[in-house]
Formats: C-alpha cells, sequence, structure tokens
C-alpha cells in the first residue's frame, strides 16, 4: 500500500490505513465465489498524527456523518481484481480527504445596489401601482 497525499503539506502514511478483504458481489462470474476482491479502507482521523489541528478538526465536522468511532471507512467492490479495487479505494480516500480539508468559500462583501438598478427598480413599482390603480374601479 502507497501513502495518501491529500495536499503538499498533509500526506497520509500507509501504516495509518487498515484495509480489510472480503468477497465481493460484483462482477467476476463464479470467481466471485471464491475470492476476496472487496476491499475496506479504514483510517482513524481523529487519532491521526498526520493532520495539523485545525484541519483535522475541520475534517472531522464535514465528515461527522461518514465516521464511526473517529474512523472513515471507504468500499470498492466495482472491479473484479482485488489490486484495482485497492487503488480505487485508495483515490476515494483521498478525494474524500481532499474535500473534508478545503477551506470554505470566501464571506461575501456586502455591495451597495448601483444607482440604475435603485432606479430601475423604483420605475418598476411605479408602474405596477399605476396598472393597479387604473384597474379600479371609479363609481363609488
Amino acid at each position: 500500500m502507497r501513502d495518501v497525499r491529500v495536499s503538499p503539506a498533509v500526506t497520509v502514511p500507509a501504516a495509518e490505513l487498515t484495509e480489510r478483504f472480503s468477497r465481493s458481489s460484483g462482477p467476476g462470474g463464479q470467481g466471485v465465489n471464491t475470492t476476496d476482491s472487496r476491499v475496506e479502507l479504514s483510517f482513524d482521523l481523529a487519532g491521526s498524527a498526520a493532520f495539523p489541528d485545525h484541519l483535522r478538526e475541520r475534517a472531522l465536522r464535514r465528515l461527522a456523518s461518514r465516521l464511526s468511532g473517529g474512523v472513515l471507512t471507504v468500499v470498492a467492490s466495482e472491479h473484479r481484481s482485488q489490486r484495482r479495487n485497492r487503488e480505487a479505494a485508495l483515490e476515494r480516500l483521498r478525494d474524500l480527504l481532499v474535500d473534508a480539508t478545503a477551506p470554505g468559500p470566501s464571506k461575501r462583501r456586502a455591495t451597495r445596489p448601483t444607482r440604475g438598478s435603485q432606479r430601475r427598480r423604483l420605475d418598476g413599482k411605479k408602474r405596477r401601482g399605476e396598472v393597479k390603480r387604473l384597474r379600479r374601479s371609479t363609481d363609488d
């Protein structure tokens, strides 16, 4: 197994990853019943030393629904071979960690409406009011 590079500053060492293999229900014909090609890749995010504290907290918060006891588990069983499923699981884990540690969007800077947009808004309100005024009956 190889290390998982999350960002230029963060790399998860292969020693912190745990693999488990089982029989897959995917494609493979009769070989499905005999080979352990399904891969479960687990990573203890809460106890990892690979992440700085602020990134670990961000990832724990964003992946809270996927964690079980601070451990993130990814499953891959779409390929017939165990090697390809291992690669798919590693890629899926990397994508999850990259998304979870990415910074959030920047704050919106408040701006004022332009003079033209204010004028167009008021003109539209006046037109609408005029239409409603003309619809009123005059025989009170």
